[in-house]
């Protein structure tokens, strides 16, 4: 539907949809792993029928319509300079707003004791445990880093921050290596902070690795949507497959995981560690610890009894001698 009225009104008819369908709930499933998959269906139902309400985006860019807001500058950051009319869905538009006001003001990493400007598409901090593990890990002496899939390039920063003198931040998507890029400027840390497009790594080798890939295997449907799901589990199994030729002969690599997966019946502890097994990798510590973000202490949803068990790990990995 194209709408042509009031552009409040129109969020008003979104909002209202968003509530019917998330009334809408199928009799959950008996096992884990169909819950999950169950749930992966509903929210892409859920989504594709809340982008089927549409406005015209003309020339500017901008809204003709009474009291819509200005999003040129928004607009501009995602869409460029638009020739000619062209539709877009009301919740892609109010996303892209959204981004932009992050992507202004930024979001307060206090391990960092920084913020990090989050583009559109590329999935923003807002969950801190992971970042203070790889802030609080014990590192020895370490004069190159790798980042892999570095997002933001928090991690990175992070790295530098802690006095690695050399760190080269890696991700397979430009509008991440975009962020990155533009994070590492705003922060003053382009002298130490290296961003390039790569599929994993990058050439030669570092004496500490570090990776945070998506936490679920599961199809990405959306840009945002794959630092969350890895298809196939190709970036876990890629990493960890990969890691041992690229680390300096006594280096570590850092893979930070949730345990959710597991939860859910989607992998296993034992074939995760048979991939390290398999891999050439041995343990040679963890740290632990456990999510406080709000989902995490909500007893509502269908994932709700993972996610009040869930625990992020960094696991500390090196190649076997």
């Amino acid at each position: 539907m194209l709408w042509r009225a009031d552009f409040p009104d129109a969020r008003r008819l979104l909002s209202s949809m968003s509530k019917r369908l998330d009334r809408t709930r199928a009799e959950p499933a008996r096992d884990s792993a169909a819950r999950f998959y169950q749930y992966r269906q509903g929210r892409r139902n859920r989504a594709r029928v809340l982008g089927m309400l549409l406005v015209e985006l003309g020339a500017g860019p901008a809204v003709d319509l009474p009291r819509a807001p200005d999003v040129r500058a928004a607009c501009g950051e995602v869409y460029g300079d638009t020739v000619g009319p062209r539709v877009v869905s009301l919740r892609e538009l109010l996303g892209v707003l959204s981004a932009h006001r992050w992507r202004r003001n930024g979001i307060a990493v206090p391990a960092l004791g920084a913020r990090i400007h989050p583009h559109y598409g590329v999935f923003p901090p807002t969950r801190n445990e992971y970042v203070d593990l790889v802030a609080a890990a014990e590192v020895a002496a370490v004069r190159t880093a790798f980042d892999i899939g570095t997002g933001t390039g928090v991690l990175a920063a992070v790295l530098a921050r802690r006095g690695i003198p050399r760190v080269v931040a890696t991700d397979i998507a430009p509008q991440a290596v975009a962020c990155a890029r533009d994070n590492v400027r705003r922060l003053g840390m382009g002298d130490r902070v290296i961003v390039a497009q790569a599929d994993l790594f990058p050439p030669g080798r570092a004496d500490l690795i570090v990776c945070n890939p998506p936490w679920l295997t599961a199809s990405p449907s959306s840009p945002l949507d794959a630092a969350v799901f890895d298809r196939g589990g190709r970036m876990l199994s890629g990493f960890v497959r990969g890691v041992a030729d690229h680390l300096t002969v006594r280096g570590e690599a850092w893979l930070v995981l949730s345990d959710i997966a597991e939860l859910l019946d989607l992998r296993t502890r034992a074939q995760l560690l048979g991939e390290f097994d398999s891999a050439g990798l041995s343990v040679l510590g963890r740290l632990d610890v456990r999510p406080r973000h709000p989902r995490a202490r909500s007893a509502r949803g269908p994932l709700a009894f993972a996610r009040a068990a869930e625990q992020v790990s960094l696991w500390r990995l090196g190649a076997k001698r």
